[in-house]
């Protein structure tokens, strides 16, 4: 069975979905990030990212890992790759063609949108966008972030998924990066094809089960 290392409440969100697309059966092992704790490494500490026994599987003592039939994987993107080739159908690319599609908007997402964009996700979560200072330092990253969301811009305007015409991996990659921006209004606001893109995705029912199961965590 495959097992999941992590909890809702991080990059994990991105494997979680995809199963609950699947309907894929797993085992979700609860490893919380070592900065939530006030000491990770006292005695009878919850499992987290700086546990031994979890840095013997994870070295990064990063999350979401995932382990299936032996094979240990500890980058998020490419275990929804993997798990949708795995599984096959139609969420999962058809053709090599698609393959390389999947993997090239994945990869442009984490490297030209995820880190400005979690500074979004950051001030939002610390409650600093509700501020004049937070609006001002979303409005920056917002800048940086108009290039490669008129990119994304251009291809919603004719294009109801990121690949293939429909629903796959490769939108639950994206939109799971994009997310990191969306309460920063004004950016969807600029983008608004991007944004129902976003807002369709976001309504699927597995989406929103996943979701449900974050927001009832507890850390």
């Amino acid at each position: 069975m495959l097992k999941i290392y992590g909890v809702y409440k991080s990059r994990a969100t991105r494997i979680l979905w995809l199963v609950e697309e699947l309907g894929v059966p797993f085992e979700l092992v609860p490893v919380l990030q070592a900065y939530k704790l006030k000491d990770p490494m006292a005695a009878g500490v919850r499992l987290n990212t700086r546990s031994p026994e979890f840095l013997a599987i994870n070295p990064m003592g990063s999350i979401p890992t995932i382990e299936d039939d032996g094979l240990v994987l500890n980058e998020s993107l490419a275990q929804t790759i993997y798990v949708a080739r795995k599984q096959g159908g139609p969420i999962a690319p058809r053709d090599l063609t698609e393959e390389a599609q999947m993997l090239q908007w994945s990869l442009f997402a984490a490297t030209a949108i995820e880190t400005e964009a979690l500074k979004i996700s950051l001030a939002n979560g610390e409650g600093r966008l509700a501020t004049e200072a937070g609006q001002q330092e979303a409005k920056v990253v917002a800048r940086i972030l108009a290039r490669p969301f008129g990119v994304l811009e251009k291809h919603f305007s004719s294009n109801d998924y990121t690949v293939g015409g429909r629903f796959t991996v490769a939108d639950i990659n994206l939109a799971e990066i994009v997310r990191y921006a969306q309460a920063y209004q004004p950016l969807l606001d600029a983008h608004p094809k991007t944004a129902a893109w976003l807002a369709h995705v976001q309504a699927r029912p597995a989406f929103q089960a996943m979701w449900a199961k974050r927001l009832a965590e507890v850390d």
